[in-house]
Parts: structure tokens; C-alpha cells; sequence
């Protein structure tokens, strides 16, 4: 409050114009109705788009993995479609273009990279996914950490490392229709 009474009192003494302020406040309460539309709209995209995921067979288990979020597993299934008609997490991951290429010539070989041969979305889904789950989730902020202090990986290539790790664990628990067990998965975390 002594904050908003700061600034109400330094736009008092403002020399900006003075003459259209029945325009400037019109303009504003158009800016905040168009903002408030556009919540509601992106609220009730959201609340379709979670309605959907929980109608989608082995959704539960996936998000009852920590740090997966209804509307970022919508995203990946809108961009990926049926995860079960992947044969193995590669391919999921050949899909997003996150799967490694060299670019070479005849004459020269040159480096390792992404290939970004792929759905940018995806790609986007993946990463953010991945970002959170090294944030909330203990097993993917272990393996970070691993990468990091122990192989001595650069931060973004952990990352990447962990987004393919992500892509294998989710169609592995689709296509074996597991839960998600951390024990498992992570158990070569060495």
C-alpha cells in the first residue's frame, strides 16, 4: 500500500499529458477486460485439456510421477500422439529431434549434435518436463547431480541426457503398463 501511494503521488507531479486521461483510462480498462477474457479462456483450455488426459488409459500412472503436470503430459500426447505405438524411447525422441547427429562431410567430420529434426513443440514439452523433474523430482535431481559432479557433464547435456531418459521411462511404462517405481528405473544411477 505505501507503494501504490508512492507512485500515485509521483504521477500527480508527472509532466506527461494531462489532457487525455479519460482516453488513457478507457484504453486501460480495455487492456484489463482483454486480459481477463484471456484468462478465462485459457482456463477453460486448460480444464478441457486435463478432462481429456484423464480419459487417456495410462495417464494416472504418468502423472502420478512427480513433477508431470496434466497439461505439459497433454502437450507431449498432442505432439507424440499414442505413446504406445512407439517401439522403444528413441524413437520418441528421433520424433521430438532430440536424437544426436554428426555433421560431416566427405572431407571433414565434424561435431555431435541435436539433430532438431523434429516436432519443435515436442521438443519444448520434453525440455520443460525434464526442468521440473530435475527440480521436484528426487530420482531425475540425483541423476542430474550425478552427471554433473561425477561425469563431469555440462549442465544443458545433462539435461538432454535426462530428457532421453525421460522419453525411454515414459513408453517403457506405457508399453509394459507399470507404475512408475524409482527402484527400478534408477537403480544403475552409478
Amino acid at each position: 500500500m505505501r507503494r501504490a501511494h508512492l507512485l500515485i503521488d509521483l504521477a500527480k507531479q508527472t509532466v506527461g499529458s494531462k489532457q487525455a486521461s479519460h482516453a488513457y483510462k478507457l484504453h486501460l480498462e480495455q487492456l484489463l477486460e482483454e486480459h481477463d477474457l484471456a484468462t478465462k479462456q485459457l482456463q477453460r483450455i486448460e480444464k478441457e485439456a486435463k478432462d481429456v488426459v484423464e480419459r487417456i488409459p495410462y495417464s494416472g500412472k504418468i502423472l502420478a510421477i512427480t513433477g508431470i503436470s496434466s497439461i505439459a503430459l497433454a502437450g507431449v500426447l498432442g505432439e507424440s500422439g499414442d505413446l504406445r505405438g512407439y517401439a522403444h524411447g528413441n524413437a520418441l525422441l528421433r520424433h521430438a529431434g532430440l536424437n544426436l547427429t554428426e555433421a560431416s562431410s566427405g572431407k571433414w567430420k565434424g561435431q555431435m549434435t541435436l539433430s532438431k529434426r523434429g516436432r519443435p513443440r515436442l521438443r519444448h514439452f520434453l525440455y520443460l518436463i525434464t526442468m521440473c523433474m530435475v527440480m521436484s523430482n528426487q530420482e531425475f535431481k540425483a541423476l542430474h547431480h550425478h552427471n554433473v559432479q561425477v561425469k563431469k557433464l555440462k549442465k544443458m547435456k545433462s539435461i538432454m541426457k535426462l530428457c532421453g531418459k525421460l522419453t525411454r521411462l515414459l513408453v517403457g511404462m506405457v508399453r509394459s503398463d507399470e507404475a512408475y517405481n524409482p527402484t527400478k528405473i534408477f537403480a544403475v544411477a552409478a
